[in-house]
């Protein structure tokens, strides 16, 4: 971990001509561009900076039009195998490690991980309808749908199996049959396929009660539509670390009040005017960790969704947790988005 990672921290009024002399001093190819309130704005590399003078830019503009303003972070709580694992993933040199407000406590440096095999259930619902994509699955099932140069199952299958991930449970309902030919044993791809065939639609957590036998282990829940970049074992780590009895996935989605925002108090008196605030929320990213005690309450081949199961654990005084995610995430199920996840693919992915 840097000891020196505020002297290479610079403000997002900066110009690009100062960033570059940040990172020339600090010699370690980045800048991270920090508001007053420590939040983390973005990043900034020398290669970002030769490619955006090489597109005709100057110097004297701000960094924020240069920086990379969605970049891959780490937590605090995580370890440094995790942080490793991320920068790995990622093929990054350095990695911003963030507290729980999202301000910059440390950076972490890279250095090669091992993967090994692992034994943790992966179960993905790959039986959805995808009646937004029609005409597109009309006589192909959304997880068969070509994403760059293969189908978005596949992609996702093999982005467990790098990581070790050998035992997937593939949930079905349209076209099943279909995705059975695809994978097979799943031998083709280094992992163990085991299908679970649905009779009628039974949700994303009322397929679980297909399972042959509960989990003696936590297991990984992921909707079959999401191509992601998300690093599964960090995300189990967290889980564990946490000591969650599930976790749920999050993206932070953020909207910008389009006016100026009151702060009222007693008699109408004003006490704050903030213009045009940008709101940050968080939403179901579609990707799970439950622990197996977690099943029972999941009704036997009845109709019953992920939220539901959260709700119940959450009434009943479960710690149940939330992981924000900062990887590459795009849900395909709608037609503009599998077009933007087509054009990315070779990217992110190739």
């Amino acid at each position: 971990m840097s000891k020196s990672w505020r002297d290479i921290t610079i403000s997002p009024d900066a110009s690009v001509h100062r960033a570059w002399e940040v990172i020339d001093q600090g010699a370690i190819q980045i800048a991270l561009v920090i508001d007053r309130d420590c939040h983390l704005v973005g990043t900034v590399t020398d290669g970002d900076i030769r490619r955006a003078v090489l597109h005709g830019k100057g110097l004297d503009i701000p960094i924020t039009e240069v920086m990379n303003a969605n970049p891959v972070t780490g937590l605090l709580e995580e370890t440094n195998d995790s942080w490793q694992r991320t920068m790995h993933r990622h093929s990054l040199r350095h990695l911003p490690i963030l507290d729980t407000r999202g301000c910059v406590v440390d950076l972490a440096r890279y250095s090669m991980p091992l993967e090994p095999e692992r034994s943790t259930p992966v179960v993905i619902m790959a039986g959805g309808l995808g009646t937004r994509l029609r005409p597109l699955t009309d006589n192909t099932p959304k997880p068969l749908i070509p994403v760059g140069t293969k189908p978005v199952l596949e992609t996702i299958i093999e982005n467990f199996a790098d990581q070790g991930f050998i035992n997937i449970y593939l949930c079905l309902n349209y076209m099943g049959d279909k995705i059975r030919e695809h994978f097979g044993d799943g031998s083709t791809l280094g992992v163990n396929i085991t299908y679970l065939q649905e009779d009628r639609r039974l949700g994303t957590a009322g397929a679980l009660s297909l399972l042959p036998q509960h989990p003696d282990e936590p297991a990984i829940v992921m909707n079959g539509d999401l191509l992601t970049k998300v690093d599964f074992v960090r995300l189990l780590d967290f889980h564990n670390r946490q000591g969650f009895i599930a976790t749920m996935a999050m993206r932070e989605h953020k909207q910008q009040v389009p006016y100026g925002v009151l702060k009222i108090g007693d008699g109408y008196v004003v006490q704050e005017l903030v213009e045009k605030p940008v709101e940050r929320y968080y939403v179901n990213a579609g990707i799970y960790i439950l622990n197996p005690e977690t099943l029972v309450h999941v009704p036997n081949q009845s109709f019953y969704d992920m939220p539901t199961l959260f709700n119940t654990l959450m009434n009943k005084g479960e710690k149940v947790g939330g992981f924000p995610l900062r990887d590459y995430w795009v849900d395909i199920g709608r037609l503009e988005d599998l077009e933007r996840a087509s054009a990315e693919f070779a990217e992110m992915f190739g």
